[in-house]
C-alpha cells in the first residue's frame, strides 16, 4: 500500500499527516461492500429459511386438520355401524362396535394417525331439561369438579333463573335476575328461554370460562353438559364416569362397575343391583334410553407428535343412512386421556 507523508510545520509543531493513497481507499470501499452483500446473503438465507419452515408447518397443519376431518366421518360411520349391529347375539373378533361413552379410538394412518371419540348426548346433563329437583344432580357435577357448595348453588339456581320463562321478576335463592345482569359493567338482560349453545353459560351468573373449558389440567363441565338431548334422563349406557358420580346414590366405585358392565356391544347389558341404591326422585331421571343424536371428537396427529388439530361436531342421525349436523367447531379443544388402537 502506498503511503503519502506530508510534514505539517503549522506552529513550529513536528506532527506529521498520513493520507491513503488511491489504491488503499478502493481496497476499504471494496471491503465495505463485501460486508453489505454478506448481511444481504444471510438475510435473504434467513428468510427463505424462515418461509421454508413456515410452509412446513402450514402443510402440516393443513394435513392434521384433515386427519381430524376424516376422524368426523369415521365417527358417523361408526354410529351407523353400530345401529345395524346393535341386536346382533352373537360378537365376532372385527365386528365389534365402538362405545358411545366418549372412549377414544385411535387409527393410523400412513404418515399419522388420528384419535375419535363419540359421546351420545344423553350421557350428559340437559340444561333446557334442568329442573329444581334434577338440579341437584348439577350441583353434585359442580362439586365434584372442586367447584365450593355455595358457588355450585349459584350457578345452578343461576341456570333455572336464566331460562325461566316467567319474566325474571322473582329469581331463586341463590340466582340472578335481570336486576343483577343490568347492574353490571356490560348490561344486559337474561334470556328466560331455553339455551341454544353451551356457550351461553359464560353469560350466566357464577360461571366462568376456566370452569366451562377446563383449566388444562382437568376437563371443563362442557363435557359433561347438552342442549341437543332434550330428555331428562340420563343414559346409563353413555354417562361418563363424571356424571354418573352425579346421581345420588352412585359412588364413584359403582360408577367404575357400571362403565365396565356396558361391554363393547350396542345391546343394553344387565345393571343389575349397581342402580338400586338410587332413590326416588333421582332414580326417574336414570336410564337407558334410546338416542339418535352424538357429538363426535376428532384429533388428527402427524407422525409422533404431541399437539394436534382437533375438530367437534355433534350430528343428529336422520335414519336411511341420513345425518344433520347440529353443531361444528373446527379447531377445537380435545382430551383423549385413554385411548384404544384400532
Amino acid at each position: 500500500m502506498m503511503v503519502k507523508q506530508d510534514t505539517m510545520r503549522s506552529n513550529g509543531s513536528g506532527r506529521t499527516r498520513v493520507s491513503l493513497g488511491s489504491q488503499g481507499i478502493a481496497l476499504l470501499m471494496v471491503l465495505w461492500v463485501l460486508a453489505i452483500l454478506m448481511v444481504v446473503v444471510f438475510s435473504f438465507s434467513y428468510m427463505g429459511r424462515t418461509e421454508n419452515l413456515a410452509v412446513l408447518s402450514f402443510r402440516e397443519g393443513v394435513e392434521k386438520k384433515f386427519l381430524a376431518e376424516a376422524g368426523v366421518e369415521r365417527g358417523i360411520t361408526e354410529i351407523f355401524y353400530r345401529n345395524m349391529y346393535k341386536n346382533q347375539a352373537v360378537v365376532l373378533e372385527g365386528t365389534e362396535v365402538w362405545k358411545t361413552d366418549g372412549t377414544p379410538n385411535k387409527v393410523q394412518t400412513a404418515n399419522g394417525y388420528f384419535t375419535v371419540s363419540m359421546m351420545d348426548e344423553t350421557g350428559k346433563i340437559d340444561i333446557n331439561t334442568l329442573t329444581d329437583t334434577s338440579g341437584i344432580i348439577l350441583k353434585n357435577l359442580l362439586t365434584n369438579s372442586g367447584v365450593p357448595e355455595e358457588n355450585a348453588e349459584t350457578i345452578v339456581d343461576s341456570i333455572l333463573d336464566w331460562k325461566d320463562k316467567t319474566g325474571g321478576v322473582m329469581h331463586r335463592l341463590h340466582g340472578a335476575g335481570d336486576d343483577y345482569y343490568m347492574s353490571l359493567p356490560n348490561p344486559y338482560k337474561a334470556k328466560h328461554d331455553n339455551f341454544d349453545t353451551l356457550e351461553e353459560l359464560l353469560l350466566v351468573k357464577g360461571m366462568t370460562y376456566e370452569l366451562l373449558y377446563g383449566d388444562g389440567k382437568k376437563k371443563g363441565v362442557i363435557d359433561f353438559l347438552t342442549v341437543y338431548s332434550k330428555s331428562p334422563i340420563i343414559n346409563v349406557m353413555a354417562a361418563p364416569k363424571e356424571v354418573l358420580s352425579a346421581i345420588p346414590g352412585i359412588t364413584p366405585e359403582i360408577a367404575d362397575s357400571i362403565i365396565s358392565s356396558r361391554g363393547n356391544q350396542a345391546g343394553t347389558p344387565n345393571f343389575g343391583n349397581l342402580l338400586s341404591n338410587i332413590q326416588p326422585p333421582f332414580n326417574s331421571f336414570v336410564g337407558p334410553t334410546a338416542s339418535n343424536t352424538f357429538t363426535i371428537d376428532a384429533a388428527g396427529y402427524k407422525g409422533s407428535a404431541k399437539q394436534g388439530y382437533a375438530v367437534r361436531a355433534t350430528v343428529v342421525i336422520e335414519g336411511n343412512n341420513k345425518y344433520r349436523y347440529l353443531y361444528y367447531k373446527s379447531p377445537a379443544e380435545v382430551r383423549h386421556d385413554r385411548v384404544s388402537s384400532d
